[in-house]
């Protein structure tokens, strides 16, 4: 007689992996709680009748503005990936930049723009690895930016500095975020000494030493994200302007940097909640009201609407990938 097979493993039970739509539902109910709590916060009222006091014309020069700061962020993602393999005109990074925006707009998470940038920079799976990597970077460097600008605004109000105090504190920080990213590059080489020649990554490693040879690229890119923020809070100001809101440059460059890193963290769809509630905590001791935060905050959100929608236009102008060839091979001397 011949017994049936046994579990091989009773006594550790398969996790359950959860659906691929749970993360997505999650986010979802989220946002929709957040948004309700912001509402429950206005009166519809003076929502509406502000609304309606929009000067366009303030609204579209802030979009303008916004867009010239996105495409200075394709341009400093063009600084950090041609060097390393991909030698393409800086107007193609921009396009590809727009089109992340585009789907970063309608797929649930951010990352999935990223995504979609590595996937359209390559046209095989080890330069698309290299190409992520470039995101990679082009991210860090973004959100390094932000910190510093962010943190010396704050520190500027939390210890009453005035302009020179306030240089001098962001230059402190901004030292601080050029060290740390000098640390990492300058250890790529003895990273390379620890995995065995065989190894596919020692290869892959070997094309991110340019950054090493030419830290001045990283440098670059934090000041080039430096202007792209100031961009950012520029454009806001502007939208605001429209609504009636005219507050100091020094304050949007608090609220603004504030607000975009609440929305890194990856709780809501697009930072929607997100960008609301934080506008209007972060404007009400400025004087300015709820019914009119909120509605700066769904203007930004229209902004970013619009970068995103150039975007998919431009995906759908050349939906084919770049052609980019072998991977290129670090130099001899460094690899070997």
């Amino acid at each position: 007689m011949t017994l049936p097979a046994a579990d091989p493993s009773p006594s550790t039970p398969r996790r359950r992996r959860l659906p691929s739509w749970a993360g997505t539902a999650l986010r979802l109910g989220i946002t929709l709680v957040l948004m309700a709590v912001v509402l429950r916060g206005i009166d519809r009222g003076s929502f509406v009748r502000v609304m309606k006091t929009v000067d366009w014309w303030w609204w579209a020069t802030g979009v303008a503005v916004a867009i010239s700061a996105q495409v200075i962020a394709g341009l400093r993602w063009s600084s950090l990936a041609r060097p390393i393999g991909f030698p393409f005109p800086p107007g193609l990074f921009v396009w590809r930049f727009f089109e992340g925006m585009f789907f970063s707009l309608c797929l649930p998470s951010s990352i999935g723009g990223d995504v979609i940038k590595a996937y359209r920079l390559a046209d095989s799976t080890p330069r698309r690895l290299l190409a992520g990597c470039t995101v990679l970077a082009d991210r860090l460097t973004g959100l390094a930016g932000l910190g510093v600008l962010a943190g010396a605004a704050v520190l500027s109000v939390e210890w009453s500095l005035d302009r020179w105090g306030t240089l001098v504190v962001g230059g402190g920080l901004l030292a601080v975020a050029l060290g740390g990213f000098w640390l990492v590059v300058s250890s790529l080489d003895r990273l390379l000494t620890l995995i065995p020649a065989p190894h596919p990554a020692r290869e892959f490693i070997g094309q991110l030493l340019p950054y090493q040879m030419r830290p001045q690229l990283l440098s670059a890119a934090v000041a080039w994200s430096l202007v792209i923020q100031l961009g950012n809070a520029v454009g806001v100001s502007l939208i605001a302007r429209g609504l009636g809101v005219v507050l100091p440059l020094s304050v949007w460059c608090v609220v603004v940097p504030l607000v975009m890193l609440a929305m890194v963290v990856p709780v809501s769809i697009n930072g929607v909640g997100v960008r609301e509630g934080g506008m209007a905590m972060l404007l009400a001791p400025q004087g300015v009201a709820s019914e009119q935060a909120v509605a700066i905050a769904l203007l930004w959100f229209l902004a970013t609407i619009i970068s995103g929608l150039i975007g998919g236009l431009l995906f759908l102008l050349d939906r084919h990938p770049v052609t980019t060839g072998p991977l290129p091979h670090a130099p001899a001397d460094v690899v070997g």
